[in-house]
């Protein structure tokens, strides 16, 4: 992926001084393009990760009709979380496609957050690009902004007090919220001893892959993921990795 301009020359190493991680993105998949090795280190040396998607992907497919993608991507998801050894997934069933940026979502990452307490947040890419290539999708950047914007939300009493009625207290826990994709990435994980596990992951997703490419799912998955690994080595000192732009709270 290209970098914009403003993103190092070098990638720094991630932050380990955590212990609870929550990913919250929109669609199966999101996290499995790259971010799961990551994930698969983090979960090895005994951090909690939870996952939360926005949809189901049930518009991702299109020879299956919503409802049988849904279902299916549902349980695709769950098996590719549990591959790199995430067993918490949560779906909050927003429409696929057309998600909207607005309240009502940052409204329930809010709650997500208050719920589960991280210290730290996960998404996607919230630019408008990829690396000023390829234009992102209305889903990923309503998402990624929500995400950014629902870590205030989550530490404020009088925003959203309806949480606090219903048993969400605030919280201010988070202390980082790493975003994978971004073309302004700014750290790094080390994505030698994930990397297996993050292929089993991405082929967990076979009816979307196959609905995707027609080359082997296997060799797609381990091409993919080696490609976008090494493309970000030379920013982090020729190791594989898989890049974030972090920031800090």
């Amino acid at each position: 992926m290209a970098e914009t301009v403003g993103a190092p020359s070098q990638l720094a190493e991630m932050p380990t001084d955590w212990q609870r991680a929550l990913a919250i993105v929109a669609h199966p998949d999101d996290l499995e393009y790259g971010a799961s090795a990551a994930i698969a280190t983090w979960t090895d040396a005994g951090c909690d990760v939870v996952y939360v998607l926005a949809t189901l992907g049930e518009a991702g497919i299109d020879g299956l009709e919503p409802a049988t993608a849904g279902s299916l991507r549902e349980r695709e998801q769950r098996s590719s979380a549990a591959a790199v050894g995430v067993s918490t997934v949560e779906f909050l069933r927003h429409p696929d496609g057309v998600i909207e940026y607005g309240t009502a979502l940052r409204r329930d990452f809010a709650a997500s957050i208050r719920r589960h307490r991280p210290e730290l947040v996960l998404t996607l890419n919230h630019h408008d690009t990829w690396g000023g290539i390829t234009w992102n999708t209305p889903d990923h950047r309503a998402v990624g902004r929500a995400v950014l914007d629902a870590v205030a939300d989550a530490g404020n009493r009088w925003i959203f007090p309806e949480l606090a009625e219903h048993g969400l207290e605030p919280w201010n826990g988070v202390r980082y919220v790493a975003v994978a994709g971004s073309p302004q990435s700014t750290h790094a994980v080390d994505a030698g001893a994930g990397y297996e596990r993050a292929v089993r992951s991405l082929m967990a997703h076979r009816t979307y892959i196959e609905a995707l490419t027609d080359q082997d799912p296997e060799h797609y998955c381990r091409s993919f993921l080696e490609g976008t690994m090494m493309a970000a080595s030379a920013r982090f000192r020729g190791r594989p990795a898989v890049p974030f732009e972090l920031f800090t709270r």
